[in-house]
């Protein structure tokens, strides 16, 4: 949930308590989300049953498994960033390097898949370095104008610090304001300029909606946890189930030997010997399986992730997985171009920044090649990438092979090999 504000409003402390109100009002939905992940479903917090029941919690983790599933599927192979400008390039090389960028991008697109949205701070160390740092919207949130762009106005972090106290601070297009909590409410205590042009954080989202890859299945997935847990209650109940003696009467020590030798002995004739036998409770295996393998399919179709360890996937290969594979892939197409509109947003602010290497307008330079991490046929690829010689670019071609993470830079490597190889052949004369 967005929370807006009319445009041009000023960050007053009694603005940031009624924007910070929203965000912990929404953050009951958020920890929901986050205990799906942790595996703290609600089995584990249902009335407890009586002492004489089984009372078994289990729980099936699909929450963690289609968000890790799709973050090694998305960002498995880093994002290759790159710069048609040799001097963007570098910089590139080195800012990247510096701020562990494909670990950020790896945990920005896992929480996206967990809460739908996720942001990314920028900000300027003790050495005037530009570094960035990836923040969870558990403890985060952007405020945007009520324009049709929707701009972003306001940047704003909280959370306890040691002492149990409730600490901040926000940040607009030229400052960072810190505050601390009050008797009274919050008190806005210290402004810096932070050297952005903008407001130095960039909001990433899984979809336009902002809705976690596993939202519209986590019903599925409670009703799962139930059926399971019900299924192992009635394996235990079998196994504890009670011994009936219809029309004879066991002393203590009768019984005593009955459950030391497992042997019942009866004199009698045969027509009017007691009922012995076991109390059975109706069985509903059946139904239980049959429910709980619709459960698991119903969760992967609805999320659209596919399950990576059905035994199918493991008898398919080349064209046949990636149809299987087609709707995760389209899944992840959608979440591609709001990264990549994320990240341009990204560069922007960085480029932008007072002590950036490089021009302002540099970020317009930069390309970002997401490459999905398909199960590789490097046979298969090696193949199309030679009957593509002649037909497309030489870096195009490279980009077919998925062993190649950054086509422009393998290609350099190329070309200086082959310039070692002109010089071992032919080298320079010196007079």
């Amino acid at each position: 949930m967005a929370i807006i504000v009319p445009t041009g409003t000023i960050m007053t402390a009694d603005v940031l308590r009624d924007c910070i109100k929203k965000h912990k009002d929404e953050l009951v939905h958020l920890t929901e989300l986050q205990d799906a992940y942790e595996n703290k479903y609600p089995i584990y917090k249902a009335p407890k049953k009586a002492d004489w029941k089984p009372d078994n919690r289990l729980s099936a983790n699909f929450a963690k498994y289609i968000v890790d599933t799709m973050t090694g599927f998305f960002m498995g192979i880093p994002v290759s960033i790159t710069s048609s400008e040799d001097a963007v390039k570098a910089w590139l090389r080195t800012f990247n390097a510096q701020n562990g960028l494909e670990d950020d991008l790896s945990e920005v697109a896992k929480n996206t898949s967990i809460f739908g949205r996720s942001y990314y701070m920028l900000y300027l160390d003790e050495d005037t370095e530009i570094r960035s740092v990836p923040v969870s919207p558990m403890q985060s949130f952007m405020v945007y104008d009520d324009s049709i762009l929707r701009r972003p106005l306001y940047f704003v972090r909280y959370y306890k610090n040691a002492d149990d106290k409730e600490v901040g601070s926000f940040s607009d297009s030229r400052s960072v304001y810190y505050f601390t909590e009050s008797a009274t409410g919050y008190r806005i205590e210290e402004e810096r300029i932070h050297g952005f042009r903008e407001v130095p954080a960039v909001e990433f989202v899984e979809n336009e909606e902002q809705m976690s890859i596993f939202e519209s299945a986590l019903a599925m997935i409670d009703e799962y946890n139930k059926a399971l847990s019900e299924k192992a209650n009635d394996v235990d109940y079998f196994g504890d189930a009670y011994l009936k003696v219809l029309g004879a009467k066991l002393d203590e020590g009768e019984l005593s030997e009955l459950r030391r030798n497992r042997v019942i002995n009866f004199e009698g004739d045969f027509d009017k010997l007691p009922e012995v036998a076991f109390l059975e409770k109706p069985e509903a295996d059946g139904t239980q399986e049959n429910l709980l393998d619709r459960l698991e399919r119903l969760i992967f179709l609805t999320s659209m992730v596919a399950d990576i360890n059905n035994i199918e996937f493991g008898t398919a290969s080349g064209i046949a997985i990636k149809y299987r594979l087609w709707s995760m892939a389209s899944l992840a197409k959608t979440k591609e171009r709001k990264f990549t509109r994320s990240l341009q947003q990204f560069y922007r602010i960085a480029c932008g920044c007072v002590v950036s290497p490089v021009p302002e307008d540099s970020w317009m330079t930069i390309d970002y090649i997401f490459t999905l991490n398909y199960p590789a046929n490097l046979l298969e690829e090696t193949e199309i990438a030679k009957n593509l010689a002649g037909i497309v670019s030489k870096e195009t071609q490279m980009a077919v092979l998925s062993v190649v993470g950054n086509p422009a830079d393998e290609l350099e490597k190329m070309e200086e090999e082959a310039a070692r190889q002109r010089d071992s052949i032919f080298p320079l004369s010196v007079e």
